[in-house]
């Protein structure tokens, strides 16, 4: 794409794969105001579409607008680069921290660290909140899609995809009763002019995202060939029944059934990592969770950890190869969590791009774009429970005492955040500083 070169878009998707904080809302935040707001490489209206779709797919939603967006400026080796880029960083960061657990277990400065950037993800999450919902919420209708979809997941525990759907069909429905409400949200002018995007709203498709049939079966049979070799190599190399092919098949199974995000799925991984194949135990479990909640990257990388915790825990190279299994672990993990997300952008992305300015095709999506809003406070509130009440559970939400400290670091963040516009990283930064402070001072709840 004219405007942006390949190798600084390659310096950009590097950058964000160490800044990408929050879980997928502070991770899409980051990315409109680096992407929209900051460098203008695409323009609002092409993001939130582009978002849109992300919404309804399996699998991470941040790593494949990520991936979208590569492939829109620079074709396959953009999407690619993009994706792989958003996921890599993380993957060395949790291998490093994981091998940091099994080795030296708890770690009281790491847990002073981690305390003070908690609270610093969930203001990160409701500064998206209020970005997105600022420019999206356009009229009372799509307020209410919002609101009702937070109440539907908060109260009603309803579950992800039937929230989306339902407003999917909210969409169609306005297509025909209410055009001008869904024109407007995804598909509305920025809220502050900004310099013309090199991927504007008018920019003509380019010539790789055109929608092309032999195209869409190159890719997926490759798509196929890629997983299937592999799928082959480790069952040649360590058995069909092992436990890294194992994983290879569970982990895949994990991709196609992550509609909602990693909270939607984690069930399913605790269920067959924990019960199943022993891989980690409960308490494992939790603590790679709240890994994943504070490093970069897409939360569902907390599957790295499991596949490290496999390999180290089973000695499934030997008993003088802990650190090698693990790390093969962690490796097979990923690969096959993130392979179908890849495929899925690559070969639906030409379809997308056609559907911009169908009406019928993008009210739907102005109306998912509404009920995300709906989706990103859930989340917030969500972290916030168990941040400001650590010792509360899904039956007893506000159980134990509640943290101030943690609510003062994140009330500071927000601020910060939204008023000053405050560069993620440094917020990060400075809550972990604040955190280290609190354990070094004494403070009971560190």
């Amino acid at each position: 794409m004219e405007g942006v070169s390949f190798r600084e878009a390659v310096r950009f998707w590097w950058r964000l794969g160490f800044i990408s904080f929050g879980g997928p809302a502070g991770q899409i935040a980051i990315m409109h105001r680096e992407l929209v707001e900051r460098f203008g490489w695409i323009s609002e209206r092409r993001f939130l579409h582009a978002l849109n779709y992300c919404m309804v797919l399996p699998g991470p939603e941040a790593q494949q607008l990520a991936t979208y967006i590569g492939w829109l400026m620079h074709g396959t080796r953009g999407g690619i680069v993009a994706g792989g880029l958003f996921v890599l960083p993380s993957l060395f960061i949790l291998i490093a921290l994981s091998w940091v657990y099994m080795r030296f277990g708890e770690v009281p400065a790491v847990a002073a660290l981690l305390y003070g950037v908690k609270p610093a993800v969930v203001a990160i999450v409701l500064a998206a909140a209020w970005r997105i919902g600022s420019r999206t919420l356009r009229h009372p209708l799509l307020f209410g899609i919002a609101v009702a979809a937070f109440l539907a997941l908060a109260v009603a525990s309803v579950p992800f995809p039937f929230v989306i759907a339902g407003a999917a069909l909210v969409g169609v429905a306005g297509a025909r009763f209410a055009p001008s409400v869904f024109t407007t949200g995804a598909h509305a002018p920025p809220a502050v002019s900004t310099r013309p995007a090199v991927i504007g709203d008018d920019t003509p498709t380019p010539a790789h995202a055109r929608f092309s049939a032999p195209r869409l079966a190159i890719i997926a049979a490759t798509f196929l060939a890629i997983w299937a070799a592999a799928i082959a190599a480790l069952a040649a190399l360590f058995g069909l029944d092992a436990d890294f092919t194992q994983m290879a098949r569970f982990f895949t199974q994990a991709a196609l059934l992550t509609f909602g995000g990693a909270y939607a799925v984690l069930p399913y991984v605790l269920q067959g990592a924990v019960e199943q194949h022993g891989w980690l135990t409960a308490p494992q479990m939790i603590d790679g969770l709240a890994l994943g909640e504070t490093t970069p990257g897409p939360l569902i990388m907390v599957v790295a950890f499991v596949g490290f915790l496999g390999g180290w825990t089973k000695q499934l190279l030997g008993g003088d190869a802990l650190l090698a299994a693990g790390i093969v672990g962690a490796c097979v993990a990923t690969f096959f969590t993130f392979l179908p997300s890849f495929l899925f952008i690559l070969a639906g992305g030409p379809l997308v791009e056609r559907t911009r300015g169908d009406l019928k095709l993008t009210a739907p999506l102005t109306a998912i774009t509404a009920a995300v809003v709906g989706v990103i406070v859930n989340l917030a509130v969500y972290f916030a429970l168990h941040v400001f009440w650590p010792q509360s559970t899904a039956a007893t939400p506000f159980a134990g005492r509640f943290d101030v400290a943690s609510l003062a670091i994140a009330v500071v963040a927000a601020a910060v955040l939204v008023t000053r516009r405050a560069d993620v990283i440094a917020v990060i930064a400075a809550s972990g500083v604040a955190g280290l402070a609190l354990w070094a001072t004494g403070y009971g709840a560190v």
